[in-house]
């Protein structure tokens, strides 16, 4: 493979260890900036609302930019947010960092897979995308734990500077190992774009994917204060739980995409989508109890990260019949719509833990979670043209 792969996987591991690292984070942070907890939990929301809004606009805008400038560009401004976070000296500017962060984060990946599969031949394309994708499964794994890790042992602000030493890192990477010009299609302007919304099927896998993958970062935004003040453990120990929860999120892209080939997008999103209601539900008694809190884990990571790959391959095959001309426009979608439902999650979030407390807050995934079963119930209802 290039080596101009591997920058792109570095890209991928430091933005995937950026969005998550402050879920290990957020009490200390909160006391540190004197803000209360869902404030805190805000810097989570507003990263991803920043994916959803400014990952289709700014693609739009910069579609006829050269890409090795524009992936290399990108990188730059993803440092710079990185390093704002880790000098903020207070909460506004901690947001605004996150909020850089966040656009160079969505625009980065709207480009990726296709920067990717240019610098290969077509039988390889795949394992080109996957390659670079594969940074962001070792930063659930290895970077949001670590980070997480080292920002309990030498304050929140150290694992914004070693993320923006991965940035330049990767910045260095990309200017040295990708070459001058890379061919690419631009793409359609932005109302173009839109239209995908008015195709029901379409519609109805994005609102599954915002409600069955987002619903769960009601808790998940919120699971340090969840096991420290329920569960009874270290702040140190939910470093622990996180990496355990990473390594459950690997076996559940494993799993959803093994279901999908082998039953049907539909018909794999009710078995996945029921599971992790009944995980989801477990929380309300595990979480007082550690060992059984460290199971239900397992158990949940599984189901809620089998959801995305089930979703994202539907979406493919459906643009495919509906749209064959826009498919990597409704992947992009899909995208944003996986970070619309984790902004709305952990803004809700924010709201129960103030109103009725963390223990509160796995009741809301799990309503969340029925909505995308629902949807899967009754929207991807087959027809006659179906594809799946």
């Amino acid at each position: 493979m290039p080596l101009g792969l591997f920058a792109l996987a570095v890209s991928a591991f430091a933005i995937g260890t950026t969005e998550f690292v402050i879920v290990g984070l957020i009490p200390e942070m909160a006391r540190d900036l004197g803000v209360s907890i869902p404030s805190a939990g805000l810097l989570v929301s507003l990263y991803a609302l920043a994916i959803t809004i400014g990952a289709p606009v700014i693609s739009a805008l910069t579609g006829r930019l050269p890409r090795r400038a524009l992936a290399i560009g990108l990188m730059i401004v993803f440092t710079i947010g990185n390093l704002m976070a880790a000098f903020a000296p207070g909460y506004g500017l901690l947001l605004a960092g996150r909020i850089v962060t966040g656009v160079a984060h969505g625009v980065f990946f709207s480009i990726g897979a296709t920067v990717a599969m240019s610098l290969v031949d077509r039988s390889r394309a795949g394992q080109a995308v996957a390659l670079m994708f594969a940074g962001l499964t070792v930063a659930m794994v290895v970077g949001v734990p670590f980070g997480a890790f080292v920002g309990q042992h030498y304050g929140w602000r150290a694992p914004f500077l070693a993320v923006a030493g991965l940035g330049a890192v990767s910045v260095a990477g990309l200017i040295v190992l990708l070459p001058g010009a890379i061919a690419h299609t631009p793409p359609s302007g932005l109302l173009s774009q839109l239209a995908l919304l008015g195709k029901p099927r379409l519609l109805a896998m994005y609102l599954v994917t915002t409600f069955g993958f987002g619903g769960s970062f009601v808790v998940f935004t919120y699971l340090s204060p969840l096991m420290t003040e329920v569960t009874g453990v270290s702040e140190t120990t939910v470093s622990l739980a996180l990496m355990l929860f990473g390594v459950a999120t690997v076996a559940g892209n494993l799993l959803g995409g093994r279901l999908a080939d082998r039953i049907g997008t539909r018909a794999a999103l009710q078995v996945v989508l029921s599971g992790l209601v009944l995980a989801l539900l477990a929380l309300l008694v595990t979480a007082s109890h550690p060992v059984w809190m460290f199971a239900n884990l397992v158990v949940w990571g599984v189901f809620a990260f089998a959801v995305s790959p089930i979703v994202q391959a539907g979406v493919v095959a459906v643009a495919e019949v509906e749209a064959p001309d826009a498919v990597g426009t409704a992947s992009g979608f899909n995208i944003a719509a996986f970070n619309l439902g984790i902004s709305g999650a952990s803004f809700i979030g924010g709201l129960i833990v103030v109103r009725a407390g963390v223990p509160a807050t796995p009741w809301a995934a799990v309503a969340a979670t029925l909505v995308a079963l629902a949807i899967t119930q009754w929207g991807l209802r087959r027809g006659r043209s179906a594809p799946c």
